[in-house]
């Protein structure tokens, strides 16, 4: 049982080494890197894209404005096009952000994703076995949103709130076109002279499987 304990002490060592987690000791103040304004605006776009596919859904008819006279009937417009579907879109989009964590065993944009990083599923696991594993905080905040996440979120507010006006161009007039969101918003207007390469990385997770059976061999042959 005690051999089997160290083993596994040592698959956690291993693991804060290769997913570039400190187990022993605060992450260094320059081992935090925030998402630049290519990252920024990604998540912003992606989210507010789904939350459009979202409420689009709705063949809603609404009734906008007030009549005095009952004679004339009030303006109707369908939901799918209107200013409050917008609205309510834009609401606390940002809020979503905090669904997403820090998977930095990946590269580049990707390391912002929604569900458990694969370091953090190790450690759980780790610590599911009896395995004490110290991260230098207490175990109830392991899950809480990384200072990444929480300065992301902000980033994408102040994003929104900048180009508010730009969104409501694209959403009245290019939308119906087909011109994604991420490339009208990001591409061509908030990163027009800037790197945008991150705008279109996805993340490999078949190519990530590979990787880490390869270690693993490689670490079985040692």
């Amino acid at each position: 049982m005690l051999a089997q304990q160290k083993f596994l002490v040592c698959i956690a060592i291993s693991a804060c080494i290769i997913f570039g987690v400190n187990c022993s000791i605060e992450e260094e103040e320059h081992g935090v890197v925030y998402a630049n304004r290519c990252e920024a605006c990604k998540i912003l776009a992606t989210e507010l894209t789904e939350r459009l596919k979202e409420t689009g859904k709705s063949r809603e008819i609404i009734d906008l404005g007030y009549q005095v006279d009952d004679v004339k009937p009030k303006e109707r417009v369908v939901y799918k096009k209107s200013e409050l579907r917008l609205i309510e879109s834009l609401e606390d989009i940002c809020d979503r952000v905090l669904q997403y964590n820090l998977h930095k065993e990946r590269k580049g944009s990707t390391r912002f994703a929604k569900g458990m990083s694969q370091t953090f599923k190790t450690l759980h696991g780790l610590v599911n076995k009896g395995v004490k594993v110290d991260l230098g905080m207490p175990y109830e905040l392991w899950d809480s949103p990384p200072a990444e996440v929480s300065r992301l979120k902000t980033q994408c507010e102040t994003l929104a709130e900048q180009y508010e006006s730009d969104v409501e161009d694209w959403y009245y007039h290019e939308e119906e076109k087909g011109v994604p969101l991420i490339k009208y918003l990001c591409e061509d207007i908030i990163l027009k002279d800037e790197d945008s390469t991150c705008l279109y990385e996805t993340f490999d997770e078949e190519e990530s499987k590979k990787e880490e059976e390869n270690q693993k061999g490689s670490k079985e042959e040692l």
